[in-house]
């Protein structure tokens, strides 16, 4: 456990850090494949499916943005798309989620399409 000195010389305490990426990854995962379930009910095929993941993954991300990490960093008087005081690199908050759960969105994605349209 880090002392209070350490904390008031590197603020960000590691756990933390890590315990928000798990929550963002959980967050992640969950929506790929509600919106796997979504797009197999929809009936989409091809690039619309794969168009219908990533706009709706970027949305996700831009609303637990918005949500969680941009009242607090901009309180603190960072600037408006920096995420390091919650996570470690902004390439792992905006982008890391595109391809995580990409596996459980085709997963669910084949599932429902073909419950709906055999």
């Amino acid at each position: 456990m880090p002392s209070e000195r350490d904390l008031q010389i590197a603020p960000i305490v590691p756990e933390s850090v890590v315990h928000n990426t798990k929550a963002l990854s959980n967050l992640q995962t969950l929506t790929a494949s509600i919106f796997g379930a979504a797009a197999g009910i929809l009936g989409l095929e091809s690039y619309s499916g794969f168009l219908f993941y990533f706009i709706f993954t970027i949305l996700t991300t831009v609303l637990f943005y918005t949500i969680r990490v941009a009242p607090t960093s901009l309180k603190a008087g960072h600037s408006l798309f920096d995420t390091s005081r919650h996570f470690r690199t902004q390439y792992e908050f905006w982008a890391g989620g595109l391809f995580t759960g990409l596996a459980g969105y085709i997963l669910t994605w084949t599932l429902f399409y073909g419950l709906v349209r055999a």
